[in-house]
C-alpha cells in the first residue's frame, strides 16, 4: 500500500512539516521527483531542518527513506545534507537507500542551468540554477549518468565524455565561469555517495509492498509545476502530480491509496510565471510578512496573494486528492477581511478552468469575500475550538473543490495540526 502526499498550488506549501507529522505512521517515506530545488523545512528539537534531497521521515529512527528513481540527485548537496542530520545523531547508512535509477546532477548541469537562464533575460522562467532542468533533460536524451553507474569502472570516462558535450554547448552559449570548484566538491561527494546503501529502487519498494509494508511517497514543488499540467513553460522538469509516483518509484497505478494534496490557506510563488491571485500592495506585503515567505532553497521573496480555487479544484481532479491538508491558517488570523478567486475572467469571459497557455490571456481573478476570525489560532488543538469563522471558510473551500480538509497546520510545530 501507497499513500502520497504531494503539493497542489506552485510548492512551497509546508509540505516538509506534513510528511514529518505522518512518518510515524509509515515504514518507508520515499522521494519520487525533483532535485535540489526542493526545499522541505523541518523543525527537530527547537531548529530548523532543511532537506532539499534526504526524505523527510528521516527524523524518524523507525522509518527507512528512498531517493526513487525519478528524482535527479546533487552528490554535494546530498553530502552536506547527511552532515546535517548526522549532528542531530542520524547516521544515514542505516536508515536512507537510493535507487540504482537516480541520475545524477553533475557541475556541468549547473553551468547549463545558469547559462541557459542568463540567455533568456526578461523571459528567464526562474530557475533555482541546481541544474534540475538540464539533468532531466540529459535523462530524457539518454545521455544521462546514474547512481548506478558509480559502481561501474568506467564511470570516469562516462563522465569526461558527457562533460565535454556539455562544454560544447557552454562554449556556443559564451559561458566562460570556472567550474574547477564544483567539480573538486562533486568528486569528493561522489566518494562519499559510493558509501552510501544503493539498491534496485523497484524491487526495493515493491516487495517491501507485498511485505505489508506501509509507504508514503513524498513530492517536490507542486502540481502547478508539473511539466505537463503546469503553467508551462514556467513550470519544473518533472512529474509532481500523482503519476510520477510511478513512474519515480516503480509501483504500479492500484497500489496507489491515498493522495493527500497540500495546499496554504492562501498562495504563493517563487519565480516567474502566471499567478492570478497575486497581490502587488500591502496586503500581499503583510502576507509574506506573517507567513516569512522566502524561497526555502533560494532565499528569494515568495510573491503571495489569495488561495485560487480553480488551480485547487484543477490540482485536486488531476491528481485524484482523497484529503487536503491545509498549512498556514494561522497566517490569515490577523486580517479582517480575506478573499477567495472562484473563477477567472480570461479576455473579459468568467470561466471556471485552467487555460491552456495563460501567458496568452488576460486573467482577472473573480473574487468571494470572507470575514476573517481576527484571532490567535495557534495554540488551538480540538477542531471545536477554530473560530467560527475560520470553519467558515474551509467548509466554502471544501464545497467548491469537492475534497474535504481533514488537517489544518496552525503554526511550524509539529504538534501545531489540528484534525477536522
Amino acid at each position: 500500500m501507497v499513500d502520497a502526499i504531494l503539493g497542489l498550488q506552485w510548492g512551497d506549501e509546508g509540505k516538509g512539516k506534513i510528511v514529518d507529522y505522518f512518518a510515524p505512521q509509515y515504514d518507508i517515506i520515499a522521494r519520487f521527483q525533483g532535485g535540489p530545488n526542493a526545499g522541505h523545512t523541518l523543525y527537530v528539537e527547537g531548529k530548523k531542518v532543511v532537506l532539499h534531497q534526504i526524505p523527510s521521515g528521516v527524523f524518524h529512527p523507525h522509518t527507512v527513506n528512498l531517493i526513487g528513481n525519478g528524482v535527479v540527485l546533487d552528490p554535494v548537496t546530498l553530502k552536506r545534507e547527511c552532515e546535517t542530520v548526522a549532528g542531530f545523531g542520524v547516521d544515514v547508512r542505516k536508515n536512507m537507500f537510493i535507487s540504482h535509477r537516480t541520475h545524477l546532477i553533475l557541475p556541468t548541469h549547473r553551468a547549463l542551468d545558469k547559462a541557459s537562464e542568463l540567455q533568456k533575460g526578461n523571459d528567464k522562467i526562474g530557475s533555482t540554477l541546481k541544474g534540475i532542468g538540464p539533468a532531466y533533460m540529459d535523462k530524457t536524451g539518454r545521455n544521462g549518468l546514474r547512481v548506478g553507474d558509480l559502481l561501474d569502472k568506467n564511470f570516469t570516462t562516462s563522465y569526461i565524455r558527457l562533460r565535454l558535450k556539455h562544454q560544447r554547448m557552454l562554449d556556443s552559449m559564451g559561458f566562460q565561469e570556472d567550474i574547477t570548484p564544483w567539480e573538486e566538491e562533486f568528486f569528493d561527494a561522489i566518494e562519499f555517495l559510493r558509501s552510501l546503501n544503493v539498491v534496485n529502487g523497484e524491487y526495493f519498494i515493491n516487495e517491501s509492498i507485498v511485505a505489508g509494508k506501509k509507504v508514503l511517497a513524498e513530492g517536490a514543488q507542486g502540481s502547478m509545476l508539473d511539466i505537463d499540467f503546469g503553467t508551462f513553460p514556467f513550470v519544473t522538469s518533472s512529474n509532481t502530480t500523482t503519476s510520477g509516483v510511478c513512474n519515480g518509484l516503480g509501483v504500479a497505478p492500484q497500489k496507489i491509496r491515498d493522495v493527500m494534496g497540500v495546499t496554504k490557506a492562501y498562495c504563493t510563488r517563487v519565480g516567474s510565471g502566471p499567478f492570478p491571485t497575486e497581490l502587488h500592495d500591502a496586503v500581499g506585503e503583510e502576507l509574506r510578512k506573517l507567513g516569512n515567505e522566502f524561497g526555502a532553497t533560494t532565499g528569494r521573496p515568495r510573491r503571495c496573494g489569495w488561495i485560487d480555487l480553480i488551480a485547487l479544484k484543477y490540482a485536486c481532479m488531476i491528481n485524484g486528492v482523497t484529503k487536503v491538508i491545509m498549512t498556514k491558517a494561522d497566517v490569515l488570523d490577523k486580517f479582517e477581511t480575506l478573499e477567495v478567486c472562484t473563477a477567472y475572467k480570461v479576455d473579459g469571459k468568467e470561466s471556471e478552468c485552467v487555460p491552456f497557455q495563460m501567458t496568452r490571456h488576460q486573467i482577472e481573478p473573480v473574487l468571494r469575500s470572507f470575514q476573517g476570525w481576527s484571532t490567535d489560532t495557534t495554540e488551538v488543538k480540538k477542531h471545536a475550538d477554530l473560530p467560527v469563522k475560520m470553519k467558515e471558510y474551509v467548509d466554502y473551500i471544501n464545497k467548491f473543490i469537492g475534497v474535504d480538509v481533514s488537517h489544518i497546520s496552525n503554526g511550524p510545530g509539529r504538534d501545531q495540526i489540528v484534525i477536522v
